[in-house]
């Protein structure tokens, strides 16, 4: 039962997101008097997407979107040469390609499929990412052509050129411009800096509709550089701590999409940008996992259950219908023992419980209980 999904109206698009995380050293006035600071030492960029958008109208996000096939040129190839070549580019051993669930269909538009000299998908998606972050947000995780550090360490994005502007709007209109702004700055996209952090597949809660393979990537860098929002997808930004952010959602400030929230709230295991950093490069070569939520609509809300939980069943023909029960939130609670989900009762009211162990060196959130006092 666990063959690949049915291809239908609405096909799978694979995406890359960069979770930027920078240490917070910038100065603040003395006066009027700033609050305590949060608890963990670095902040997390946010984006609040345009209310004209179609997927995810209003939410805040991490930089990122649709693998171009751009992205996965040959052309690449001249710019990365002579210090990067094939098949790893510098990047360090493949981590280990493991066997997961769903299977998705073969047609994945992107792909340059044929295409011997085009990019392996860990540069790809990397250089997807690190586009859209300048798309997006005008951040340029650019570096000067060249051997690289001896040791890797949290870096600085690279100073946006002085005609941004133009640039972003020449991108926009056709992905190639990237590698030609790149190659106009004698840089190469910072494949290094991003780091595999996850992947998300879009859960079925509607027959139709956008469905996106997205990886995740985690990027450390010592200082936030400036932003610059595109005004078409992204209407603001903001630099947020894990706990801010979390604050900030149940507050109504913002909104976040569950796996956004769920994110988030891994990374308030770390105290620091070092901690984080050092976790990410220690885990390098264990992989990520690849998570399709499975949805079950309740009596009073909503509970997306994810890999490991003891109702989530690994069924392709079960995982494309819709599940529902007129059993409530806290009676389903109750029956289980073994979760790993997220149960939600309204747009700000996520809650999260994981009694499973993580796999392949990685945390999950923490037990997470709105108080009903907060809301």
């Amino acid at each position: 039962m666990s063959g690949p999904l049915r291809p239908g109206p609405s096909s799978w698009r694979r995406a890359a997101t960069v979770v930027l995380a920078a240490g917070w050293t910038l100065p603040v006035p003395a006066t009027p008097p700033r609050p305590l600071p949060p608890a963990e030492g670095f902040r997390l960029l946010l984006l609040l997407r345009s209310a004209r958008q179609g997927f995810l109208p209003g939410a805040h996000v991490f930089p990122g979107g649709v693998l171009d096939a751009a992205d996965r040129s040959a052309d690449w190839l001249r710019l990365f040469a002579p210090h990067h070549r094939p098949p790893r580019f510098g990047l360090g051993p493949a981590p280990p390609r493991r066997t997961t669930f769903p299977v998705l269909p073969d047609a994945r538009p992107g792909a340059a499929d044929g295409d011997e000299a085009a990019l392996p998908d860990d540069v790809a998606f990397r250089i997807c990412a690190i586009r859209e972050a300048f798309e997006e947000a005008g951040v340029l995780l650019l570096r000067p052509r060249g051997p690289g550090p001896a040791a890797p360490e949290p870096g600085r994005a690279l100073a946006p050129p002085p005609a941004l502007a133009d640039w972003r709007a020449r991108v926009r209109r056709d992905p190639q411009h990237f590698l030609r702004l790149c190659a106009h700055l004698d840089c190469t996209p910072d494949i290094w800096a991003l780091h595999e952090w996850s992947a998300w597949l879009t859960p079925f809660t509607q027959r139709r509709g956008r469905r996106f393979e997205t990886t995740f990537f985690l990027c450390c860098l010592r200082e936030p550089p400036p932003v610059f929002p595109d005004l078409v997808e992204v209407v603001d930004c903001q630099w947020s701590s894990p706990s801010e952010a979390t604050e900030s959602f149940i507050s109504k400030e913002i909104w976040l999409a569950p796996p956004q929230f769920y994110e988030i709230r891994r990374l308030e295991h770390f105290a620091s940008l070092s901690d984080l950093h050092k976790f990410c490069l220690d885990r390098e070569l264990e992989g990520v996992e690849r998570w399709l939520p499975i949805t079950l609509l309740t009596a009073d809300g909503t509970i997306q259950l994810l890999p490991g939980d003891e109702m989530y069943l690994e069924d392709s023909n079960f995982l494309e219908n819709l599940m529902s029960t007129e059993k409530k939130n806290e009676e389903i609670m109750k029956e289980g023992k073994k979760f790993h989900r997220v149960v939600m009762y309204n747009r700000h009211d996520y809650n999260i419980h994981v009694t499973v162990q993580s796999k392949y060196k990685h945390v999950y959130p923490k037990n997470y209980v709105v108080s009903k006092s907060r809301l």
